[in-house]
C-alpha cells in the first residue's frame, strides 16, 4: 500500500512515525515486520533472529540504521566556549576530528542526557544524544556568538560493528586501518562525502558512517556487496541492547531518567551516581552543574551508584528489585541480559549508598514455570564494567578477522 505523507506539520498525526533514508532496505530485510519507535521514527526491533544478529556484532559484521538518533550541529566563533559552559567535559580540548562522550546537567549537578559530540571544525561541532533538546541549547547560548540548530533529518547513519567490520570497509574502498578510536575522517562517496568515525555503542571493533539522505540507499547497497564474504547482515534493536549492556554502556530513559522529564524529584541522577564522575572537569572553568558537583564531591553527598552485578543463574532479571541480606530493599535492576559474549547472567543496578560497598546482594525475580511463576531470590556480586571488553575494539591498525 502507497501512503502519500503529509508536508503539513498540523496533520502530523497522519504519518505518526517517520521512515529513516534507509528504510526501503530494512523494511524489505524485516522478516518479522518488527518495528518500534524512536525518536519520532520507525526503527527495527529485529530482522528475524536476535540472536543471530548478536553474533554478527561479536563474530562477524552488522548494520544498525543510526538515523533516528537525534543530532545537533553547533557552529560560530564562541562554539568551544559554549560547549565548555554546556557539557561537564572540556571541548575545547578536543582536537578536529575527534570525538568524546559527554553529559551536561542541569544547575543541581543532575544530568539531563548523555550523547558523543563531534569536533567536524575549529568552530564546527556535532551533538549526537537520545532526547531533543533545543529548548535547553538555546537558552544556554545566551551571550554566546553561536548558531544552534537540530539537523536530524539532513544526516543519514549507519552504525558498522564486529570484528570484520574493518574488512569491510577496506573492501569497501575505505582506508581506515590507521584510524584510531575516537577519530573520524571524510572520503568521497557517490558525488559526495562519506564521514567515518570509529565509534560505537557495541564496546567491541566498530566504525559509524555519516553521509547525507541523497546518498543513503547507495551507501547501504555498496557496504552490503563489499561485506558479503563475510555474512554482513542488518541488526535491530533488541541485538544491539545485549551487545551495550555486554560493554557496560548506559542509555538515557533506560538506565536513568533525564532530570527535565523527571516527575519525582528522586529519580534525577548526578554523574557521581552514574559512575560518570570521570568525565567532570573542574579545572575548565564554570559549567552548568559545577557548583553544585563539586559540593556533592567535597560532602560526598551523593545517594546512588550505578554498579555491574553478575548474578547466579540464566534468568532475566531485568527490573528487579534488590535486596541486602534478602530483606532490606536497596536498589533496582535498569538492564540485565543473559551475556552470550561473556557466558554470565549480568545486569547494570541503580543501589542506594553505602549498600554499593558491601556484599550479600540478592534479586528478586519471578519466573515464568510452565504457566506458573516462581519466585526466586539470586545471589548477586558486583563487578566491574565492561562485562565483555575484547582487545580488538582498540587495536590499531585493526586487522583482518
Amino acid at each position: 500500500m502507497n501512503v502519500m505523507r503529509n508536508s503539513d506539520p498540523r496533520l502530523h498525526y497522519l504519518t505518526p512515525l517517520k521512515q529513516t533514508p534507509f528504510h526501503p532496505r530494512t523494511a524489505a530485510e524485516n522478516r518479522l515486520n518488527d518495528w518500534g519507535p524512536w525518536a519520532g521514527y520507525t526503527t527495527a526491533l529485529s530482522f528475524g533472529d536476535t540472536a543471530m544478529e548478536h553474533s554478527a556484532i561479536r563474530n562477524g559484521a552488522s548494520v544498525y540504521d543510526l538515523c533516528p538518533m537525534v543530532k545537533y550541529r553547533v557552529t560560530g566563533r564562541d562554539a568551544a566556549a559554549y560547549l565548555d559552559r554546556l557539557t561537564v567535559r572540556n571541548a575545547s580540548k578536543l582536537s578536529v576530528g575527534g570525538v568524546h562522550y559527554t553529559i551536561w546537567c542541569d544547575d543541581a549537578g543532575k544530568v539531563i542526557d548523555d550523547g558523543t559530540l563531534f569536533r567536524l571544525g575549529q568552530t564546527d561541532y556535532r551533538i549526537c544524544c537520545q532526547e531533543r533538546h533545543l529548548p535547553w541549547l538555546l537558552d544556554s547560548a545566551i551571550g554566546f556568538e553561536v548558531y544552534i540548530r537540530e539537523e536530524t533529518e539532513d544526516v543519514a547513519a549507519l552504525s558498522l560493528q564486529g570484528p570484520c567490520a574493518w574488512s569491510v570497509l577496506n573492501a569497501a574502498g575505505f582506508d581506515v586501518a590507521d584510524l584510531k578510536p575516537f577519530r573520524m575522517r571524510s572520503f568521497p562517496f557517490d558525488g559526495g562525502e562519506l564521514m567515518i568515525s570509529r565509534t560505537g555503542f557495541t564496546g567491541d571493533l566498530g566504525y559509524e558512517l555519516w553521509t547525507t539522505p541523497a546518498h543513503a540507499i547507495a551507501l547501504w547497497d555498496h557496504l552490503f556487496a563489499a561485506g558479503a564474504p563475510w555474512g554482513i547482515r542488518p541488526i535491530g534493536t533488541h541485538a544491539l541492547d545485549i551487545a551495550r549492556i555486554e560493554a557496560g554502556f548506559i542509555i538515557t530513559n533506560m538506565d536513568f531518567i533525564p532530570v527535565d522529564q523527571a516527575v519525582r524529584e528522586d529519580r534525577a541522577r548526578s554523574p557521581f551516581e552514574l559512575g560518570l564522575e570521570w568525565m567532570v572537569d573542574f579545572d575548565k572553568g564554570h559549567f552548568t552543574g559545577r557548583r553544585a558537583l563539586l559540593k556533592e564531591k567535597v560532602n560526598k553527598s551523593s545517594k546512588w551508584a550505578l554498579v555491574g552485578l553478575d548474578i547466579d543463574g540464566n534468568v532475566s532479571v531485568e527490573g528487579s528489585i534488590i535486596y541486602h541480606n534478602g530483606k532490606t530493599e536497596v536498589g533496582t535492576v535498569t538492564a540485565a541480559c543473559w551475556s552470550p559474549s561473556a557466558k554470565r547472567n549480568v545486569a547494570l543496578a541503580q543501589i542506594r549508598r553505602p549498600y554499593h560497598e558491601t556484599g550479600n546482594l540478592f534479586v528478586e525475580v519471578y519466573a515464568l514455570r510452565e504457566l506458573q511463576y516462581a519466585k526466586l531470590m539470586l545471589p548477586a556480586r558486583m563487578c566491574e564494567r565492561p562485562f565483555f571488553a575484547p582487545p580488538r575494539r582498540r587495536a590499531t591498525p585493526p586487522g583482518p578477522f
